[in-house]
């Protein structure tokens, strides 16, 4: 069987922040709700006989020029402007604030392990993006420097490696369940009761039921350091190279080239403790200057840059 191949409890003995996690996590106040339980009940079931759709988009017969397909009732709304440095204002908020605003974000679910080996962890990031295709490149973002590392980002800091997996709805619960602050030495493959698969070229393992997966091998870090606490270490991030693809064979096209999101129903992340659902698209072809110019719809809008714009 290969060595990446099981589920290795963490040693109860690594150092972490699992105290300060906890503290931080009252301290972010994410969950709005005094009794979720209660709010859960209350909700309508979900449907699982919502399947892949395309749909048109607002206005299929929008030209150049346009704008906004709201008839200018977005241009009736006032905006307010936020310093992110503002006296008085809580790093929290910032944080609050972005992760409710930049949404849908990619569930980036990492999978690391120790130098030693002893040691596993899976986890789940939302700040997490793919930024090239050759090389194939990944961001993941970690809250906190290098100092006070959470297991994932210390094990891969150590490793250089990791398996990204995509969450998909048939284990939604189960990866939201790797976020638990446990003690350590309990193994969050345990907690999830998701099923660890062998990779190639990463000592890692993958998440089984994930549809699409990632090895991963780190190809650089940056710390980042508070504005508004000079020499606090608040973020790292750190920059993946994918070095052997994982896809379901149901997912797959026959050029090995395209997923199926009918297939892979990707759950993405919102804001405070919310996930987001696909399970609707529309399409819109790249628009082709010359095209548009031989068309006459260019009429009139071939302008310079101007002040303002």
């Amino acid at each position: 069987m290969p060595s990446n191949f099981g589920d290795h409890e963490q040693k109860p003995n690594d150092p972490s922040g699992n105290e300060q996690r906890q503290d931080a996590e009252k301290n972010v106040g994410r969950n709005p709700h005094p009794d979720f339980g209660e709010v859960q009940t209350s909700r309508p079931d979900w449907r699982p006989e919502e399947s892949w759709h395309f749909t048109k988009t607002v206005d299929p017969d929008w030209r150049l020029g346009r704008g906004a397909n709201d008839n200018g009732e977005s241009l009736k709304k006032k905006h307010i402007e936020i310093n992110p440095y503002e006296d008085g204002r809580p790093a929290v908020f910032n944080y609050k604030l972005l992760i409710s605003a930049i949404i849908p974000r990619p569930i980036g679910f990492i999978s690391t392990r120790s130098e030693d080996g002893d040691s596993t962890n899976l986890a789940p990031f939302s700040y997490t993006q793919v930024i090239n295709h050759d090389p194939p490149l990944f961001t993941v973002g970690f809250a906190g420097g290098f100092s006070n590392a959470k297991d994932t980002l210390a094990n891969l800091a150590a490793t250089k490696e990791c398996t990204i997996n995509i969450v998909s709805e048939h284990f939604l619960e189960a990866a939201n369940a790797t976020s638990i602050n446990a003690p350590h030495g309990v193994s969050e493959w345990a907690l999830s009761g998701l099923t660890p698969a062998p990779c190639t070229n990463v000592q890692c393992s993958r998440v089984k039921e994930s549809i699409f997966s990632v090895e991963g091998k780190l190809f650089s870090t940056q710390e980042f350091e508070s504005r508004a606490t000079p020499g606090k270490k608040t973020g790292v991030l750190a920059i993946i190279e994918g070095i052997r693809f994982w896809a379901r064979e149901d997912a797959l096209n026959e050029g090995k080239n395209l997923i199926d999101p009918a297939i892979l129903r990707p759950m993405s992340r919102l804001g405070g403790i919310m996930y987001g659902r696909t399970v609707e698209g529309c399409e819109l072809p790249r628009p082709d200057f010359e095209a548009k110019q031989e068309s006459g719809e260019t009429g009139g809008l071939i302008k310079g840059k101007v002040e303002g714009q």
